[in-house]
């Protein structure tokens, strides 16, 4: 390439300055002459050629497209090697061409696309692929087939799909190679995956076995085990040849083959059978090229030219629909009112003599006019829509996505730029709303290499003698959970035996070594060790590691093997009781609501036996004093009254029942306050704790500090750094007042273990945050996925329990009385018996009512109305009047009215 571009430098500059001569022609000439180039010894040449011979027959013989104008194809060889491939372009760009399709191969297209830019003739190419021949570079090359982009887009979906994380990417060693799998590698970082390893081989024929399986075998001591070959056709089945002697297309692993692939299975199908052996269970991408009559009818076409050999392959249909897009550019070309006529270059004459004969290349002068009516167009051929984005790549790209299976393929699904993976074809998605979601998101089953059905791992742990380097942190205190041998390289603990557990149930080997993290003199900075696994030097950390936010942005942790969180531990004082000690077993609010509700069930009670029991009538005093007595009596059941009605005693049922409940909870309560020892602590929380100045003991090394720091805003001046059990011990015990510290913020598991030898000291407060215990790996390590499944195993089995107590039972103390607990009973404990209650004294007032509302006499049709307001406080004062009546009295008078009214019936009539 760099001949090439030394030759390209010499023979052109940007810039075009232009004088001379002009071979014109008429505004509709008679025969339009275009180029073409191509490997014609080439899978896609083959077919390509026979492909825009027919599409030539069509548009000349179609009068509605050129209106008597002819196109003359005059067909150029060209080699894909960079140096040769130049010069045949070179020579074959003297001739005065309009536009020229091809060429076929990206590593030639460069610099063709330099000449094309500086004579303004536009290049369609219908094969080259590579994702930087971009329109900002070669503004003169138009692509008319699917970008690489989009497919390497559609390879990194696929292994998003499956959830893999890491792929070995093998590709020839060019160009167009390097520069497809710089956009996988681009569009993987997208989807939180990558490339491990990727390997080059040498683009010619030439490559020997050897050198592919000194490629192979590296790759086979690699970890991941999807592999991803984006070749040509002579090195992809060197390629699998020697993978299958390897063993390497059995089960575990997944070859993913570019388009190279189909293209082979389409245009010289069917196979020999050793060489589909060889290919079982390879996935490969086709450009999608949508079902229509047109296309089934040149497929039966084809068959009858060749009598189908070669085959037609999705490239064949480009080069058809290449020639057609030419057409009807030209066709608008001329409308517009476009000239063919060419124009030579000073610079490019003061050349002549040299055996390129570069002078005889002219300047396209319309190849502006017809390079914008190529951008322009839209019409439908046989490989669907034909029309360009912004970015000059045709619009709505798709590949179909094929399994090799026995001795043919089958399709399992679709990939879209419009909604990614999908069983239903792009054309019917077209219809709908794009839809991304990973719900979405579907294939149908694939048989992978080795006949198998089950979706593979994906990786391996590496076997190239590699031991995986873990980082353990060498802790000073607390070496129940964590700590080294001394004198060897060897850990212990209750967190280096869950670990080992967990290796010992997984399917595979995990050869590792443990390193040392700390001096041994303090607690290491847990946070400095788990950033040592982003510089690489360690491979995974284990030990008492918290996952908190910070480093999950980092690291991947297993799933936690122990629960953890932040809480306080102070000591405590003995509390003595004082003079209003039996309020306390209440709260203010249950003392309200209780006292309200003796009121309102007197109340009740008072209204229920008023008219019928003469304890509950009297003057409006002696009334008040009686429903104030009988309500506070009833809490030592010494109410003297008796109740009469029905509805009345039910109440008072009920509401003994509740009185009995609150009694005996008062009188539990209390007696535990006078008689039970009780220890206390001013600090009951956190936010009690972050309200005063007095200094906050933490464990040194713990994330602790920046909590309280940063999350809870408590200066540092006011934070003591303690390193071991002794220290917090002896920091609590002198208190704020004497160099020591108010309380110890840490976590559960340590405080745990501390109080199980420290009697004196609790817990206060709540647990304040929430996490726990896990061991950290690289983001996306495929290892510390199945490390959480092992630590699930372990829990589900009963073996995580047993290695916890084999390290951590050893308690002096009961831990069940660890927690500081308010003695006060709430309202939230007696609400229930206050609603049944309530309901009760409800259900019995409405039936009261309603019966009082039967007794009520009709007014007298002789009563006269002296007004407004009379006539509508009557009814309420006969209500509350007859409410007030004795029973007995109101009986008579409705008798003395009954009575009445018959006398008055019988003088009627």
């Amino acid at each position: 390439m760099n001949v090439a571009g030394f030759i390209f430098l010499l023979s052109l500059h940007l810039g075009v300055f232009q004088i001379g001569y002009g071979r014109n022609a008429s505004t509709r000439p008679a025969v339009v002459n275009i180029g073409a180039m191509f490997n014609f010894d080439s899978i896609i040449g083959r077919v390509a050629k026979i492909a825009i011979d027919e599409a030539l027959k069509d548009v000349n013989s179609n009068s509605s497209i050129l209106k008597g104008t002819k196109l003359s194809v005059t067909l150029q060889d060209t080699n894909c090697n960079g140096f040769l491939g130049m010069v045949e372009a070179l020579r074959y760009m003297a001739t005065d061409v309009v536009a020229i399709i091809g060429p076929q191969c990206s590593v030639v297209a460069p610099i063709i696309s330099h000449v094309a830019s500086e004579l303004r003739v536009p290049l369609l190419s219908f094969a080259a692929t590579d994702p930087t021949l971009s329109s900002l570079q070669f503004p003169f090359f138009v692509r008319t087939a699917q970008n690489d982009l989009y497919q390497m887009t559609a390879v990194a979906d696929i292994i998003d799909h499956y959830g893999w994380k890491e792929v070995i990417a093998i590709f020839i060693d060019d160009d167009w190679g390097r520069n497809g799998v710089s956009a996988l590698n681009d569009k993987l970082a997208e989807r939180r995956c990558k490339i491990s390893y990727k390997v080059g081989i040498q683009p010619d024929s030439s490559v020997t076995q050897g050198a592919i399986m000194d490629v192979l075998v590296k790759v086979a001591l690699m970890q991941s085990r999807i592999v991803v070959l984006h070749l040509n056709r002579r090195v992809g089945f060197k390629v699998f040849s020697v993978a299958n002697h390897l063993g390497m297309m059995g089960n575990g692993y997944v070859w993913i083959a570019t388009d190279w692939l189909s293209l082979v299975l389409d245009s010289e199908s069917p196979l020999p059978s050793e060489t589909m052996d060889k290919i079982q269970g390879v996935l490969t991408l086709r450009q999608h090229t949508p079902d229509s009559d047109g296309k089934r009818a040149f497929f039966a076409r084809w068959n009858r030219i060749t009598g189908g050999s070669p085959q037609l392959n999705a490239y064949g249909l480009y080069a058809y629909d290449t020639v057609w897009l030419l057409a009807h550019s030209l066709d608008a070309f001329f409308n517009q009112g476009g000239v063919i006529s060419f124009s030579n270059d000073s610079r490019i004459s003061s050349m002549a003599g040299s055996a390129l004969h570069l002078e005889a290349m002219s300047i396209f002068d319309d190849g502006v006019l017809l390079l914008k009516n190529i951008l322009l167009s839209d019409f439908v051929g046989l490989t669907g829509p034909l029309k360009f984005n912004s970015d000059r790549s045709l619009i709505l790209p798709a590949y179909d996505i094929i399994n090799v299976l026995g001795t043919g393929i089958r399709q399992i699904g679709y990939w879209s730029n419009y909604s990614g993976l999908s069983t239903v074809s792009p054309e019917t998605l077209y219809t709908r709303p794009p839809n991304r979601s990973s719900a979405n998101q579907k294939l149908y089953s694939v048989i992978w290499p080795g006949e198998t059905l089950s979706k593979p791992r994906g990786w391996v742990f590496p076997n190239n003698g590699k031991l995986l380097r873990i980082g353990v942190p060498n802790r000073v205190s607390y070496k129940e959970f964590v700590s080294q041998v001394r004198g060897t390289d060897m850990f212990k603990g209750f967190c280096v035996d869950v670990f080992t557990a967990a290796v010992n149930l997984l399917p595979y080997a995990v050869p590792y070594k443990f390193i040392s993290f700390g001096d041994g003199r303090k607690n290491p900075s847990y946070t400095e060790l788990v950033n040592k696994i982003t510089t690489g030097e360690f491979d995974a950390v284990v030990g008492d590691i918290a996952i908190v936010t910070n480093r999950t942005r980092i690291v991947d942790f297993t799933q936690p093997y122990v629960s953890s969180g932040l809480v306080i531990v102070a000591r405590l004082e003995k509390e003595r009781s004082g003079a209003w000690a039996f309020l306390q077993p209440f709260s203010r609010r249950m003392w309200i609501v209780t006292g309200s509700f003796f009121l309102i069930v007197g109340i009740v009670v008072w209204i229920l036996e008023h008219r019928i029991n003469d304890e509950f009538r009297g003057p409006p005093k002696q009334q008040v004093i009686t429903i104030l007595w009988f309500s506070f009596s009833t809490m030592f059941f010494a109410h003297r009254e008796n109740t009469m009605s029905t509805l009345g005693r039910l109440v008072l049922l009920v509401w003994l029942f509740v009185v009995l409940i609150i009694n005996s909870s008062y009188t539990a309560s209390l007696t535990s306050i006078l008689t039970v020892e009780h220890l206390s602590s001013p600090i009951k929380g956190i936010q009690s704790l972050a309200a005063t100045n007095e200094p906050i003991g933490y464990q040194e090394g713990s994330f602790a500090e920046r909590y309280l720091s940063e999350e809870l805003n408590i200066s540092r001046s006011r934070l003591v750094s303690l390193g071991s059990p002794e220290a917090y011990a002896l920091a609590l015990k002198r208190g704020p007042g004497n160099g020591g510290v108010a309380a110890v913020v840490d976590e559960r598991p340590y405080v745990e273990l501390f109080l199980s030898s420290q009697c004196s000291f609790k817990i206060v407060g709540q647990e304040f945050t929430k996490s726990g215990w896990g061991f950290a790996f690289p983001r996306d390590s495929p290892l510390a996925i199945d490390m959480s499944t092992a630590i699930l195993a372990l829990a589900e089995n009963g073996d995580l329990q047993r290695i916890h107590d084999k390290w951590l039972m050893q308690s002096t103390c009961s831990l069940e009385s660890t927690e500081i607990e308010t003695n006060q009973l709430n309202l939230s404990s007696f609400w229930g018996l206050f609603l049944i209650c309530g309901v009760a004294c409800i259900i019995a007032l409405f039936i009261y009512f309603l019966q009082i509302l039967q007794q009520l006499p009709p007014a007298p049709e002789s009563a006269s109305i002296t007004g407004q307001d009379s006539s509508h406080s009557r009814p309420l004062r006969r209500f509350l009047s007859l409410m007030d009546e004795k029973e007995e009295q109101s009986r008579s008078g409705q008798k003395r009215r009954k009575v009445d009214n018959e006398r008055d019936d019988e003088f009627g009539s």
